[in-house]
């Protein structure tokens, strides 16, 4: 499980211990300066080494049986919403594009979710999430993220999601699920589509959490920078007034 100093919005670790006292907030300084479009994000765990692993097998090498494991430690990051998140949610899998989805064959958001949903039923019977897998399109075709620099990243799935009936969406609860949450670009995409389509609020969980420390395509590596920060408020802002019309 996710220890130590964690942003209370995006679940990344603090660079600095949070100094207690009237004004602290316990953000990150990305969560502090261009506030996610989410409640909350959750992670069971870093994405390293065992994680890193499993979750390869179960999304490259279509080790289906990965998920069923994966899907009870998924289970286990969803409840820690249980005593803030609402009593009733649509549970929204990350969607891939219909190439990448013929192309592997499954999507691996919806297969974590339909496991821990099945556990998440057993501990916490009271709490109605419901499976709602086309809730959410992705639009294009968008690159890989990996290797992409972060303000890469918000630009790549900018716009690339859409609600496939925002009827089904307005004035309730999401919860949405990925595999990884790194930068939260995905995530913020993702939340702001919902929220447009008039979703009351939107959380997420994912299997596990990567530091904002990326390797560059020039195989250094790199993190937040204060020319970094300013581009994500700069993007948020553009993300939050344009059509989304990809």
């Amino acid at each position: 499980m996710q220890s130590g100093e964690l942003c209370s919005r995006c679940g990344d670790t603090l660079d600095a211990p949070v100094q207690a006292g009237p004004t602290s907030s316990g953000l990150c300084r990305a969560c502090r300066m261009a506030p996610p479009p989410f409640v909350r994000a959750v992670a069971y765990g870093p994405y390293q080494d065992r994680m890193k692993a499993a979750i390869h097998a179960l999304k490259y090498d279509r080790l289906h049986a990965a998920a069923g494991g994966l899907g009870q430690m998924l289970a286990r990051a969803i409840a820690k919403l249980a005593d803030e998140a609402p009593a009733e949610m649509l549970v929204v899998p990350v969607p891939l594009h219909r190439t990448k989805y013929a192309e592997r064959g499954f999507n691996q958001a919806r297969s974590l979710a339909f496991q821990a949903l099945g556990a998440l039923r057993k501990s916490h019977p009271d709490w109605r999430l419901t499976l709602a897998s086309r809730t959410l399109m992705r639009l294009r075709a968008t690159e890989s993220q990996a290797g992409l620099t972060p303000r890469q990243r918000r630009l790549n799935v900018r716009g690339a999601f859409e609600v496939s009936d925002p009827a089904a969406v307005t004035m309730k609860h999401v919860l949405v699920i990925d595999d990884i949450l790194t930068t939260g670009a995905t995530a913020r995409a993702a939340a702001m589509a919902l929220a447009r389509a008039g979703a009351a609020s939107v959380w997420v969980a994912t299997l596990a959490r990567a530091s904002r420390l990326y390797s560059n395509r020039r195989g250094s590596s790199a993190r937040y920078d204060d020319a970094e920060e300013e581009a994500l408020v700069r993007d948020s802002i553009y993300s939050s007034h344009e059509q989304s019309s990809f």
